[in-house]
């Protein structure tokens, strides 16, 4: 039941970070070894096929084995390592450039094969799929702000952890696109594990209600008073519940998801600016405008030719 209470907004997902040509890569590491990840990247998905690893972020640090995935909501960075005492060893730049705590070039001198990278080709060394999203769109990000800023999910589909690895190495045609695929299943995989997790918004049903109303019908003239009376809720009841779960009140997290929902639209589609406005509840174009000059600090139309460009 929590589960389907997020149907829409996790399907949302697969029209949310779409990976276009992600940064993938089977990363293999023995002995003392630590990787720095300072890429700012929006999204990185790190899954352990073999061996064992510590992920830190600020202070934190978690113990990671087989079946693992590390969710991580960029852009501050972390540290994967043997071992969280072990000192800074490799420093992972934007744009993917790998460097010595010098400065110095590594990513010839760490090449194993096609995306391989590391520093051993042994039977027992640590083995980590990494897929990265350099850009994610505006859905996916809000769909993707409701998780923690890292998260460790256990017990990955064994199934999909070899079909990952098996396509990381591959040098197919296409093979860009099938991987770009495969790292959308897992975040999609990952975001509907985490949202069902009872200790989240699931745990309060009636939340995920107006939740999942606010999302999948957008275009309605919605009120506070129009989604309390929806789950049987007196509106005090409903922005109270609602805002200690969301942290927002629920018309606020409505404007931000019609807005993410017309930057996608602008985007990835030709559909006029009138059409969009309709379909995410703004009664005119110029309302849209308005709206969405306000937070992204631009028109639609000049927010579209920017994407375009």
């Amino acid at each position: 039941m929590c589960e389907r209470l997020f149907m829409d907004a996790v399907s949302a997902l697969f029209d949310g970070p779409r990976a276009q040509r992600a940064f993938a890569l089977k990363a293999v590491f023995e002995g003392t070894w630590s990787l720095t990840v300072e890429d700012r990247a929006p999204l990185t998905v790190v899954v352990m096929a073999r061996g064992r690893a510590t992920f830190t972020r600020g202070r934190e640090s978690t113990e990671v084995g087989v079946g693992d995935v590390v969710v991580v909501r960029g852009p501050a960075p972390y540290t994967v390592a043997d071992s969280a005492s072990t000192p800074a060893d490799i420093r992972i730049l934007p744009g993917q450039v790998c460097v010595d705590p010098h400065g110095r070039l590594l990513a010839e001198d760490l090449r194993l094969g096609v995306r391989t990278w590391g520093n051993s080709r042994s039977a027992d060394a640590t083995v980590m799929l990494i897929g990265t999203y350099e850009q994610e769109t505006s859905v996916g990000s809000l769909v993707l702000s409701r998780l923690p800023e890292q998260l460790v999910l256990h017990d990955l589909d064994p199934r999909l952890v070899e079909l990952f690895a098996t396509e990381l190495v591959g040098d197919e045609p296409g093979q860009s696109a099938v991987l770009d695929r495969l790292l959308d299943l897992l975040v999609v995989r990952c975001a509907r594990a985490a949202l069902a997790d009872p200790s989240g918004t699931a745990a309060d049903p009636l939340v995920g209600r107006v939740l999942r109303a606010m999302e999948e019908h957008p275009e309605r003239p919605w009120t506070v008073a129009s989604l309390a009376t929806h789950v049987g809720l007196s509106r005090a009841a409903l922005a109270r519940r609602f805002t200690a779960r969301m942290g927002e009140p629920p018309l606020t997290y409505l404007t931000r998801w019609r807005l993410a929902l017309a930057a996608d639209l602008l985007a990835g589609t030709d559909q006029t600016i009138g059409a969009i406005a309709a379909r995410v509840g703004y009664g005119t174009p110029f309302a849209l405008s308005a709206a969405f000059k306000r937070v992204h600090g631009e028109s639609p139309r000049d927010y579209r030719r920017r994407q375009a460009a």
